[in-house]
Formats: structure tokens, C-alpha cells, sequence
């Protein structure tokens, strides 16, 4: 067994090494990660969600620095446009827009989608980076419980009306922020919502993230013979603002361990400029490698093809669309 792969496994059984910044500064030395080629994404139109913060806002300025036009959906527009200026100042890319809408609010995705299918641009990448941890229960509009409809039927819904873009581009990329939280939850479809009495922001945000996995495989499916490739990632333990705000004793206990926004986005900009031959499409990914969907017997066993069904027709009934 070659170095490199011996020392991924053994990161990766101590799930610890691997999540801290331990796991990328190993793994890049190891295998010898190469970067991304000067304007690797050059010409190609890349949408993401969350972008004023954390994660989004690093993937955003790597796209830029890229080449990479970009489409920003953001909650607060004001914002959104002064780090729109920022990215043109600091890298040049004038194609920036800015969109407004709520993720979880189906209304503000329906709306956004509209108006972006109407400009007739192709849509080379979609990247799913919006959400938050909140510890109190909220319902959308629609209501739907804003965890599950933020992270799981916001981002599904997108997915599905944005399809002629993604398609119109020859060869696009779906990709969706998860989180290694997923793994202490199993594929529950009755429990994804949960509520008012006894939630738990955590626990509903760990249900979430198993089902983005979950759907980020059936759609990669789906979409195959399309020309668009899905996979879903997580950055493993990144010190982000969300981080900070909603888990300050796991900040303060492992901050020196904490990756930087570079390092948890590393694998979205690889996922988002790698051959297609080398990435493949469905996978969930961790420091440029795909890793299993469980790690526990009680993840597993619940991962079933009914319940991954029941999963479907949950999404499809609370988003309002009738299957193809």
C-alpha cells in the first residue's frame, strides 16, 4: 500500500486528526496535491449560495481569482453587493451578480431561479453553501421547519428549476456544503422535521446534512445522461463566523485545530476544476478523496432504497413539484 493512502486511512479511522487541520496539511504533503491552473474557470458561469461569509465567501473570491464569473445568492443584498465590490477590487472579475433570497423561503428560490433562467445563461456550477446552525424552532413561510427547509428543499428546488441552465452548459457541476455532522444521524424521512417541543439545532441540522448526502447521490443519478456531475462534500472542522456563533465551547476547546476557510474549501475548487474522468460524479468527498457514507451501524441500516424513496417524494411534496 503506497505511503500516501496508508497515512489517509489512518487519519481517517481517528475521524479527529482527520477533521482538524491536521488532515489537509498531511494529505497535500503526502500526495502532493497540484493547484488549480491559472483560469481554470475562465469563461464558466459558477452560482453561489451563502456567499458573504465563511465558506461561500472564500469559494467565491478562489472563483474569481480563477477567472470564473460569478452569480452570488445572498439573504442581505447590501451586502452581498459590497462583497461583490471587494471580490472586483481584489481580483478583477467584473462579472459579478448579486441575487437576494432566502434559501429556505421557496418563494425568494422560485423568484431568483426565474430571473436567472430568463438572462439564457449557461450555469457551469451550482454550489449549495447556504445555512446556518440555529438552536431555536422556526418555520418558513410555507411552513416548513426552517432547518429542513433551508439546508434539504431550498437547495433541492434550485437543483430542479435550474436544470436547463446546468444542462445548457454542456457540462456543469452540482455541489453540496455537508457537514461531518451527518455521520451521528441516520436517513430518518418521518423525523427530518423536527419539532417545536424538545428541538434540537444540532440534531436538526445532522438530519439535514444526512439528506443532502442522500440527495446529492439520486440526483447525480438522475442527471447523468445530462452532462451534469453531483457530488456533495464537507469541509471537516473549519473556524468559520457560523462556527463562532453557534458552537463557542467546540471553538474554544479545539480552535488551534480549527482548519482556515482555505483549507475547508480546498475541495470544493478541486471538485469544481478537476477532469471529469478523475472525479466521476456522486461521490462525498473529504480533502479531494471520496469517503464512506457511514461510520455507524445505525446509519447504515436505516439507508435503505425505501427510505431513500420516502426521501424523494418527502422533497418533492414540500417543494410543490410533480415528478418528471
Amino acid at each position: 500500500m503506497p505511503l500516501s493512502r496508508g497515512l489517509d486511512r489512518a487519519l481517517e479511522a481517528t475521524v479527529a486528526l482527520s477533521f482538524t487541520r491536521l488532515g489537509p496539511a498531511l494529505r497535500r504533503s503526502a500526495e502532493g496535491w497540484r493547484e488549480p491552473a491559472p483560469g481554470a474557470l475562465k469563461g464558466q458561469n459558477i452560482l453561489i449560495s451563502g456567499a458573504t461569509s465563511g465558506l461561500g465567501l472564500h469559494t467565491a473570491g478562489q472563483v474569481a481569482e480563477l477567472g470564473g464569473a460569478l452569480t452570488l445568492v445572498v439573504r442581505d443584498e447590501a451586502k452581498g453587493a459590497r462583497v461583490a465590490a471587494e471580490l472586483t477590487e481584489r481580483t478583477g472579475q467584473r462579472d459579478i451578480q448579486v441575487h437576494r433570497a432566502d434559501m429556505g423561503e421557496l418563494g425568494d428560490v422560485r423568484r431568483v431561479c426565474e430571473g436567472l433562467l430568463a438572462q439564457g445563461r449557461p450555469l457551469h456550477g451550482l454550489v449549495h453553501n447556504a445555512g446556518a446552525l440555529d438552536d431555536v424552532y422556526q418555520r418558513s413561510s410555507e411552513g416548513i421547519e426552517k432547518t429542513a427547509a433551508t439546508h434539504v428543499v431550498g437547495p433541492w428546488l434550485m437543483t430542479e428549476l435550474l436544470r436547463p441552465a446546468l444542462e445548457r452548459a454542456g457540462r456543469s457541476r452540482v455541489l453540496w456544503v455537508s457537514s461531518g455532522g451527518m455521520y451521528a444521524e441516520p436517513l430518518r424521512v418521518d423525523a427530518l422535521e423536527m419539532s417545536p417541543e424538545g428541538y434540537d439545532g444540532v440534531i436538526a441540522y445532522a438530519r439535514a446534512k444526512r439528506a443532502q448526502v442522500t440527495l446529492s447521490e439520486l440526483l447525480a443519478e438522475e442527471l447523468k445522461g445530462a452532462g451534469v456531475l453531483v457530488h456533495a462534500m464537507h469541509p471537516g472542522w473549519v473556524d468559520t463566523p457560523g462556527v463562532e456563533r453557534s458552537l463557542p465551547r467546540f471553538r474554544a476547546l479545539l480552535r488551534p485545530l480549527l482548519r482556515s476557510p482555505a483549507e475547508g474549501t480546498d475541495t470544493m475548487i478541486y471538485l469544481l476544476t478537476a477532469p471529469e474522468g478523475e472525479v466521476g460524479t456522486g461521490g462525498f468527498w473529504l480533502d479531494r478523496a471520496r469517503r464512506p457514507l457511514h461510520r455507524l451501524g445505525k446509519t447504515r441500516r436505516s439507508d435503505t432504497p425505501e427510505e431513500r424513496a420516502r426521501l424523494l417524494a418527502w422533497v418533492r411534496g414540500r417543494a410543490g413539484v410533480h415528478q418528471r
